[in-house]
């Protein structure tokens, strides 16, 4: 049962005498507890409602519509639920090496399938139950994201501090005998689930195929902020060169049995080891792309295709201009090249590319996404950045309005004396900033 919170004016809803406040019971006589319930019951054509006043009166209505169209209901959150929380503690835990002081919803562990679902968030598989797995497979809730780390039972226990964390592998085999996709995470410590733990992991993955669809590996990232956590220490140049050959090596395989390689390192790992990204035929679909596999490639291609488009967008350009580009180590040889390009190619434009390191995490954390606007300020507050600063738009939040250490773009700029703004992720959009921004 869930609360309705709102009715839309003129909608199927509110024709059917539907009043926010009351509570939705069930779908044709289908209990309905948060999103997937209320989404998946809802496709039939022809749809009774069971609802309640606020007085404790029942009712019920009858709706007829196409589909999969919406009757108009709104809830108090996007999943009519609570999130379900992480029951782990893993040794690698990103939160748990965050420093204290932060805002309350940076420190909440989500591990919930219906984000996966919804949103591409990974899960664990430790909230879930028989019944809740059986759910999935009848809503043929599809792909599903799965953290895996190892296939060793009794290691993956060791890693996630979690006692159902080693029997609940068998779920991946009934999802996968159910047709439900399946996309894996393996993330990566050194000395524990490496080696021959990640062979035997990839083999026993493998063989999950074709609803195991990609899977990839992911160092740890390591804050500064490790005082009494596992001891974990980060892999050198020369173990990331090893990762990858291993990778690639069991990739290859896979290419020739299945087609796909299935298996693919994150571009923090080449970064790491100094070694070429792939090509983008290498990352076929692109699949694991929000997990930072590929994602160099990707915005080097964009780049390439939209600069034989170069012409749209300078258009309305007005020179001189002097553009400065904030962005993580990891990152900056990437962007400083394509900012070469630009400037080489844009007469009066000229741009400036600033490495920024990361001391607010600990200058092993590169990625851009985890940059903030303290670190920002700090080592370009003595700087001529000319008319415009980019910095990347995913250090942002979702809503893209604030850093990680709450500074909003606003307080950035008032800050610098210059106009800070985000720069997308894409290629065309990178363009775009530095042109018209």
């Amino acid at each position: 049962m869930v609360k309705i919170t709102g009715v839309d004016n003129n909608s199927r809803a509110q024709k059917a005498g539907i009043s926010a406040g009351d509570i939705l019971i069930d779908i044709n006589g289908r209990e309905i507890s948060d999103v997937l319930d209320y989404r998946f019951f809802l496709t039939d054509k022809t749809v009774v409602l069971t609802l309640r006043r606020a007085d404790g009166t029942e009712y019920k209505t009858e709706i007829k519509k196409k589909e999969y169209d919406d009757i108009g209901l709104e809830f108090e959150t996007p999943l009519m639920d609570r999130k379900h929380s992480c029951e782990n503690k893993c040794i690698f835990c990103f939160i748990d090496q965050l420093p204290k002081g932060m805002r309350k919803t940076l420190y909440f562990k989500d591990d919930d399938s219906r984000l996966s679902f919804l949103h591409g968030n990974f899960i664990t598989l430790t909230n879930l139950h028989e019944k809740d797995i059986d759910r999935i497979i009848e809503m043929h809730i599809s792909p599903v994201n799965i953290s895996v780390h190892t296939t060793n039972p009794s290691l993956r226990v060791k890693m996630m501090h979690n006692k159902r964390a080693g029997e609940v592998l068998t779920y991946m085999k009934k999802l996968a005998d159910n047709n439900i996709g399946l996309c894996g995470q393996i993330v990566l410590c050194r000395g524990i689930n490496d080696g021959e733990e990640l062979d035997s992991t990839m083999r026993d993955l493998s063989e999950l195929y074709p609803a195991m669809q990609s899977v990839s590996i992911v160092p740890a990232g390591l804050t500064r902020f490790r005082d009494n956590l596992f001891l974990l220490e980060p892999y050198t140049k020369e173990e990331a060169t090893q990762i990858i050959k291993q990778v690639d090596s069991f990739a290859s395989e896979c290419l020739e049995e299945y087609g796909k390689r299935i298996f693919f390192c994150a571009d923090e790992l080449y970064l790491k080891a100094g070694l070429p990204i792939p090509s983008e035929e290498y990352y076929e679909d692109y699949s694991q792309i929000e997990n930072g596999v590929g994602m160099i490639r990707s915005l080097l291609s964009e780049f390439d295709r939209e600069m034989n488009f170069l012409d749209e967008y300078i258009k309305d350009f007005k020179a001189p201009k002097k553009v400065s580009i904030a962005t993580g180590a990891a990152a900056f040889e990437t962007i400083k090249s394509m900012a070469a390009r630009l400037e080489a190619t844009v007469d009066g434009l000229e741009i400036n590319v600033y490495r920024i390191i990361n001391y607010f995490f600990g200058e092993s954390i590169t990625v851009a996404g985890l940059l903030t606007g303290k670190d920002i300020y700090e080592q370009l507050r003595d700087r001529d950045l000319g008319d415009l600063l980019l910095f990347p738009e995913n250090a942002l939040r979702s809503g893209g309005d604030i850093f990680l250490d709450d500074m909003s773009p606003g307080q950035l700029s008032q800050k610098l004396g210059v106009k800070a703004s985000p720069s997308p992720n894409d290629g065309g959009g990178f363009i775009k900033a530095v042109i018209t921004g």
